[in-house]
């Protein structure tokens, strides 16, 4: 059942992090990926505020693993990184500070909130 429960909340994690993807190709022509970094940070705050709150074992697998689990990407902003450093250092270095502080502010935000 637990296995269940994770794939069901993977499913919806995915389908909302390539909504949000679709949704800032329309918004925006901009070569800096405004789409993972949102997921990222804002999952990080969602974890954050999950972990934090009282609730069944149940949930913390459906929505944090399932959930945020396949809608944060790890390997996708690495990816996006790597191009960076071949080609802009600047944005490299934005890019990379802004996911990490962003991320860890966003986690203690939502920790201390929950």
């Amino acid at each position: 059942m637990d296995l269940i429960v994770v794939m069901v909340g993977a499913f919806f994690g995915a389908m909302a992090r390539f909504g949000i993807g679709q949704l800032v190709k329309k918004w925006s022509t901009s070569v800096f990926p405004w789409a993972t970094l949102f997921v990222n940070v804002s999952g990080s705050f969602l974890l954050g505020y999950l972990v934090n709150m009282t609730v069944d074992y149940k949930i913390v697998l459906g929505l944090g693993v399932g959930f945020l689990g396949s809608f944060t990407t790890f390997s996708t902003f690495k990816l996006e990184v790597m191009r960076f450093v071949a080609k802009d250092w600047i944005r490299f270095g934005m890019y990379l500070l802004a996911t990490y502080v962003l991320g860890l502010v966003a986690a203690y935000l939502g920790y201390h909130l929950a």
